[in-house]
Parts: C-alpha cells; sequence; structure tokens
C-alpha cells in the first residue's frame, strides 16, 4: 500500500536555467545539477511550458531526456530554452536512482523568474543564473 512506502526527499538535485553567449546571440540553457556526493542514474527529465499569452492557454510539446548517470559534483545540460518561451512557465519532472531508491521532483520556474534580480551564483556551473533545489 502507499502508506507503507518509504518516499526520500531529494535533496542533492538543482536545476538551473542560464543566460549564456552563443556567438552574438544570448541563448538561455537548463541544467540539472548534481551536488551530491554519490552518482545518480537513470536520469529521466521530462519538460514542458505552459501558461496564458493574451488570454489564450499556451503549452510546449513534451521533451523527454535520458542521462545513463550523473557523476557526483557535475551537472547535464537539458535543453536550450528559446527567449520567447521564457514568458510562460517551465517545468522540469526529474526521475532518478540513487542508493538503490528511485527519487523524483519537480521544480517549475513560474513566469517572470528568469529576470537578473533573481540571479545567483550556481553552484557546480560557477555562473550567475536562477536555481531551484
Amino acid at each position: 500500500m502507499l502508506k507503507d512506502i518509504d518516499f526520500k526527499k531529494v535533496e542533492d538535485t538543482a536545476m538551473a536555467i542560464i543566460p549564456e553567449e552563443d556567438g552574438d546571440e544570448l541563448v538561455w540553457n537548463a541544467y540539472l545539477i548534481n551536488t551530491g556526493d554519490s552518482v545518480i542514474r537513470s536520469v529521466l527529465v521530462n519538460s514542458k511550458g505552459y501558461g496564458e499569452i493574451e488570454e489564450k492557454t499556451v503549452r510546449t510539446s513534451s521533451l523527454r531526456q535520458f542521462f545513463e548517470f550523473i557523476d557526483a559534483g557535475s551537472s547535464v545540460k537539458v535543453e536550450e530554452i528559446r527567449e520567447e518561451l521564457l514568458i510562460l512557465n517551465n517545468e522540469f519532472w526529474v526521475s532518478f536512482s540513487k542508493d538503490g531508491y528511485l527519487f523524483d521532483k519537480k521544480y517549475v520556474f513560474v513566469i517572470d523568474s528568469l529576470r537578473d534580480e533573481h540571479f545567483i551564483q550556481v553552484p557546480v556551473l560557477q555562473k550567475k543564473g536562477v536555481l531551484i533545489k
């Protein structure tokens, strides 16, 4: 039964969206960061955007990425987010295996959260961006 399952809290992963220059262009890249001391395995990231624009409900297609593992203290680039999608909620649902347990967590960058005043120094990447733990 559901009450018998030991749900463990996700503590050692984070999502970050970082503006980076690509030649003359500014791109927004989403990264999954393993801040823990051990590798995470079988990492599945499901991402989508949603919100309302001019009173119309807008949804992007869902993207799924699989990473066999992410080493301790490292990160992987999940996707590039186009500038016009920054006005939507950007959701990342992450599932992974660690120490024999299955973990999952949802990270949502809400509308208007990707602004300079929310930027911090992102651990592991050592770049300025928005981080959700």
